[in-house]
């Protein structure tokens, strides 16, 4: 079992961005794809193309508009960016205002569950919103409007 912390990545007028981390690991998610893609050239307009759309989310909300539907019907598993790329950032929209963001990769089969490493990042994010679901029924964590209000390590 492992243990996962949520941080705020960002707080913008349309949306608070977070994202997990795992204790074990010493970076977050979100940190981990931005220093395996930032650098690759050949994948540099698609990395700019995510960014660009996190910004945007910042400004504008997590809008429907903004993400491909990923995951389960029963989930909130969608990736970035809607448009045609090679590289995939998988997030969990949580609703208009809350936006968790995981973790990516190069997108080189039909569909992520064809993919070990992309499956293994939507199998996190699912995780992870099935224990916040709990805790928030325990009380544990509150869900605000625009904010995630936890000050407990989560076991995932």
């Amino acid at each position: 079992m492992s243990e996962v912390e949520l941080l705020m990545v960002n707080s913008g007028a349309g949306c608070t961005m977070y994202t997990i981390q795992f204790l074990s690991d010493e970076m977050s998610e979100f940190e981990k794809f931005i220093s395996k893609f930032k650098e690759i050239s050949e994948l540099n307009p698609d990395f700019q193309a995510i960014m660009q759309f996190v910004e945007q989310i910042l400004s504008n909300g997590a809008l429907e508009r903004y993400f491909r539907r990923e995951g389960k019907i029963s989930d909130s598993v969608v990736a970035l960016p809607v448009l045609k790329s090679k590289l995939r950032l998988y997030c969990l929209r949580l609703t208009d205002k809350i936006l968790v963001l995981g973790n990516g990769g190069v997108k080189n089969s039909r569909t992520y569950q064809e993919d070990k490493t992309l499956q293994g990042y939507v199998i996190d994010l699912q995780k992870f919103e099935s224990l916040l679901k709990q805790e928030v029924r325990r009380g544990n964590v509150k869900v605000t409007e625009k904010e995630i209000q936890t000050n407990k390590t989560l076991r995932l």
